[in-house]
């Protein structure tokens, strides 16, 4: 994994609160292109639902077939169902599942990271770098944007002067295949 920098508050005014939020879309989970599921969806009782905390295992897999993550061999997923800590078409694939239950889902942008957006790539003065930095294409940096937040981005191009970069998420533009196995509903 690259190691992630900090860059100057220089950025802040270059990146707006719209970064953060650019390839989180929300929709519907009828909109999912493929899916398929070991439960029958009539059995509701004892499924997950909003509010319910839940570990997942899951594996990613992109267009190309290539896995681009997985959380089997490491520790499972562990979110709360509603709380927006997942991208929306994932979140929606384990509504509605049963511990033991698999289910294999495919989704298009709009209920992943979204569309890439050109407007999410910038050039920066170099100087709006930390001193300590030594920009290279492929970095990845983190930053804050006019809201506080931290937002990661990705170099693009570097000269003397300037640094292109790129806040799309890297899966940006991406149909998405994940293969879920909900784990268990954890108890509080």
């Amino acid at each position: 994994m690259q190691k992630l920098l900090f860059f100057g508050l220089g950025l802040v005014l270059v990146l707006s609160s719209a970064l953060l939020f650019s390839g989180c879309s929300g929709g519907n989970p009828k909109t999912a292109v493929n899916s398929s599921s070991t439960t029958p969806a009539s059995s509701t009782a004892g499924a997950a639902k909003t509010g319910d905390k839940v570990r997942v295992d899951y594996t990613l897999t992109i267009e190309d077939g290539t896995v681009y993550d997985t959380s089997v061999g490491r520790s499972p997923l562990e979110f709360t169902l509603g709380n927006n800590q997942v991208i929306k078409g994932f979140e929606n694939a384990v509504v509605g599942m049963k511990p033991g239950d698999k289910k294999t889902v495919t989704l298009p942008p709009s209920q992943a990271y979204g569309e890439r957006d050109e407007s999410l790539v910038s050039k920066i003065p170099r100087s709006a770098l930390s001193a300590n930095v030594t920009p290279e294409v492929g970095q990845m940096l983190q930053g804050q944007n006019g809201n506080g937040q931290v937002v990661t981005v990705k170099i693009v191009e570097v000269n003397d002067t300037t640094v292109k970069i790129d806040a799309n998420s890297p899966l940006a533009g991406e149909t998405l295949t994940f293969e879920i196995t909900l784990i268990e509903i954890v108890k509080s």
